[in-house]
């Protein structure tokens, strides 16, 4: 007979999930109620305002999709992408391509404005783009790439599609919570997320948040959302302000509970001090890592400082050293993906797993691996690296 299951306790700083916290963990067993309940819809409108508190907007339509981030993403998507439509689709990395999937499932015409995985997506080359194909309604790019750890100039980007008359479609699962993102002040339209990385939560939910004019262009369509679970007007009849709420889907409550107990926890500690705390880890992180003789796979004004690209030292065994990590330390760093594949290592130091702790865990735990390996690197060297950053 098949008996129940019991995970170990893994310490999660891969690309994500992240660790999640405890306090989000025991919202999660509390009392289901209805989806219905009018207790429920008053904290559907608190994750609401919360919501709009971590994304920096005022944005009406600014919900959870009940579903992962790639469902954040197709909303986006599909909501706004007619046939025929052209969209600018920047590529630095695995997610860049998966924007460009969504627009040709979505009968668009996808121009591609692509630079080297490492890089962030080049301003000038999207400048270009938009004047190659004045016909473009639609720019679509990536704040913080999670393949590669690089971060783009957001702001520039969304100000570039306004100059343009194109509303933009931007891909915050990294960066929610983990760095500025400021989606009113930049002008961003139409940004989704994920609730696994920087926010701590458990996987399965997808903050998006759409702009009056994004909402515009919905309400404007010609044809049919092709999905009729993510069609943005017929949730709103469930997730509306201020409306009877009308039945959509059986939302998931007890993941929502642990989504507002999530968004509380960001609103205690202060979104400033949030990316405070990222930013001291990595560099932490760093100063042992290249301390320790391995070196980062960006250069440091691109680094997202929640997800850390490290260079595989050579003759190193990619797949050995992780497997190495889970098995003898409960430890889970992420492989290279793509063209990076074998050639680096993601670090995560996302949400509650960017804490000190985890810092010197993730140092001892790779210096005594690469040591068995015979690996050349600087024992004894990353610790005390770390530990002076994370002391000061």
């Amino acid at each position: 007979m098949t008996s129940s299951f019991f995970p170990p306790q893994r310490t999660l700083m891969g690309p994500g999930p992240s660790d999640v916290s405890p306090r989000v963990l025991g919202a999660v067993s509390r009392p289901t109620i209805g989806h219905l309940d009018p207790l429920f819809v008053q904290l559907m409108d608190e994750i609401k305002g919360l919501l709009q508190y971590a994304f920096q907007t005022e944005n009406e339509l600014t919900i959870p999709v009940s579903a992962p981030g790639s469902a954040g993403m197709e909303a986006c998507f599909v909501n706004l992408v007619s046939p025929g439509d052209t969209v600018i689709v920047c590529q630095n990395g695995v997610f860049g391509g998966r924007m460009k999937e969504n627009v040709e499932r979505c009968g668009g015409i996808a121009v591609m404005v692509e630079d080297a995985w490492g890089e962030p997506v080049s301003v000038d080359k999207t400048r270009a783009a938009f004047a190659e194909h004045p016909e473009a309604t639609l720019l679509a790019f990536v704040h913080a790439e999670t393949s590669t750890g690089v971060k783009s100039d957001a702001a520039a980007l969304c100000a570039l599609a306004k100059e343009n008359n194109a509303l933009s479609i931007v891909d915050t699962v990294t960066s929610l919570a983990g760095i500025e993102l400021k989606v009113d002040a930049w002008g961003a339209d139409a940004v989704y997320s994920g609730t696994q990385k920087c926010l701590s939560c458990i996987p399965g939910i997808s903050p998006v948040t759409f702009s009056p004019a994004a909402v515009e262009r919905i309400q404007n369509r010609e044809h049919k959302v092709q999905s009729w679970f993510l069609d943005m007007q017929l949730v709103m009849g469930y997730w509306g302000a201020n409306t009877k709420r009308a039945y959509h889907h059986t939302a998931p409550v007890n993941d929502l509970y642990a989504l507002h107990e999530s968004l509380v926890m960001l609103q205690e500690e202060g979104l400033e001090n949030a990316h405070a705390r990222h930013q001291r880890n990595h560099e932490a992180l760093v100063a042992g890592l290249e301390a320790m003789g391995l070196s980062m796979a960006v250069a440091a004004e691109h680094r997202l400082p929640q997800l850390n690209a490290v260079n595989i030292p050579e003759g190193v065994d990619d797949a050995a050293v992780r497997t190495a990590l889970l098995q003898d330390f409960n430890l889970e760093i992420g492989a290279g993906l793509g063209a990076l594949a074998g050639k680096t290592w993601r670090i995560g130091l996302m949400g509650y797993a960017s804490s000190p702790r985890n810092v010197v865990t993730c140092l001892t735990a790779l210096e005594a691996v690469l040591s068995r390996q015979g690996a050349t690197i600087n024992v004894g060297a990353a610790l005390p690296a770390a530990k002076a950053l994370l002391t000061d």
